[in-house]
């Protein structure tokens, strides 16, 4: 029997189209200037790390800012714990730009650190502060819990402290992330909202108020936790809870301390991915227990196989089945080998004609077993030429050169 679709559900499934849109729409978000790197809605997701050197090794964490750089990260983080820390960025800034190029750089600093602040902001683009950490806060000795009082007078004295660095970036132009971390919220939030992501979003928006008092907007947000359930929620109602109150901030994107290995990568995927794919996130950094510089492929994966940004080729290939026509996980690497160097462009490696060409239906470029020891190569659906098995590879390539596609790998 064939099924006839009633005229109004069709013209239903038309109206709600958006919800199969296969672009995403993203928040829109204000731009904030890092360095030359603009963090925005109408900017591609920036991809960020961390170097995991001290900083008074002025050498050292020059080197590792310029190995990041050069792989593609776009801003760089370092840790300031004092203010001899924040004195030596002054100088990493300095060789960076005598010996390499300037690269936007962002000072983490944590633990009542206003005079490492103000110092430090001379020196970087952006600086991020751990609401949880700002100030250090312990109901009165006298009671066990916080009073209406010492919740009034942490905050006046929250903002007295915080004026000053608000001021000392507005001055220069320059930005500053509320950087929220689920595993270091301040005693009192934890007394009046538990440690939960309601939490995490009324300590941001703590400082977002303080900032929009002060007519400063050059902010973005991050809520990270460990766990991928706990930063969706948070980000998610981050965003729900800027978007209500007028503010469009960025959003940086992570889970924190997701370990190493395949599950690292996992867990950060899982939180990262899925927020992005909502709309929600304009800068990531995926944070794995591993050397700095294997996060950044990570990143670009993410933004590639959600389609916000494309930096590489897009390989396409089926998990092989009975009715593969030639060893299909050796000549995707072989393929991959051969072309891995290009951006921008889809190849597909499948098996078999029986769901070849259907499947690769998007791809710029096509390897199709034809039949035994046959490839046939397709430019998007249409076959192009059958060549031998052991040409197919240098077949492809030649291909992509015929349509001037091709560079020449570094």
């Amino acid at each position: 029997m064939i099924a006839i679709l009633d005229h109004n559900l069709v013209q239903n499934l038309a109206d709600s189209s958006d919800r199969y849109a296969t672009t995403i729409s993203r928040r829109a978000t204000r731009t904030v200037m890092v360095g030359d790197i603009s963090i925005g809605s109408e900017h591609p997701v920036r991809v960020q790390s961390m170097i995991n050197e001290d900083t008074l090794d002025i050498e050292g964490s020059t080197a590792a800012i310029r190995r990041l750089h050069e792989i593609g990260c776009e801003i760089v983080r370092l840790t300031v714990p004092s203010l001899a820390h924040a004195k030596a960025v002054g100088e990493i800034k300095k060789l960076l730009e005598s010996t390499y190029q300037p690269v936007p750089l962002v000072a983490d600093v944590h633990h009542n650190g206003m005079k490492i602040a103000l110092e430090v902001a001379n020196h970087v683009d952006k600086v991020r502060i751990n609401p949880g950490l700002f100030v250090f806060e312990k109901p009165d000795p006298n009671r066990e819990v916080f009073s209406a009082e010492d919740i009034q007078a942490i905050r006046e004295r929250i903002i007295q402290r915080f004026k000053p660095l608000v001021n000392v970036l507005k001055q220069q132009n320059k930005a500053l992330r509320i950087g929220v971390n689920h595993g270091s919220l301040a005693e009192r939030m934890l007394f009046e909202y538990g440690d939960t992501p309601v939490g995490m979003v009324e300590s941001a928006m703590e400082f977002i108020r303080i900032c929009d008092s002060l007519d400063y907007h050059n902010i973005v947000i991050s809520m990270k936790a460990s766990r991928a359930p706990v930063m969706l929620a948070a980000y998610r109602l981050m965003a729900d809870t800027m978007d209500k109150e007028g503010f469009n901030y960025p959003l940086h994107l992570g889970v924190t301390e997701a370990g190493d290995g395949d599950y690292g990568r996992i867990k950060s995927t899982a939180g990262i991915a899925t927020l992005l794919s909502e709309g929600i996130g304009d800068t990531i950094r995926v944070s794995l227990t591993e050397a700095p510089e294997k996060e950044i492929p990570v990143c670009y994966s993410i933004l590639q196989a959600v389609g916000l940004r494309k930096t590489m080729v897009e390989y396409i290939s089926c998990p092989s089945c009975g009715r593969t026509l030639f060893n299909l996980e050796e000549v995707v690497q072989k393929v991959r080998s051969a072309t891995s160097h290009l951006t921008g462009l889809d190849i597909a490696v499948m098996g078999c004609i029986v769901n070849g060409p259907g499947e690769m239906a998007d791809a710029d470029y096509g390897y199709v077993g034809k039949g035994p020891g046959v490839i046939a190569l397709y430019r998007g659906r249409d076959e192009i030429r059958k060549v031998p098995e052991d040409e197919g590879v240098d077949a492809l390539v030649g291909l992509i050169k015929e349509d001037g596609r091709w560079v020449d790998p570094n």
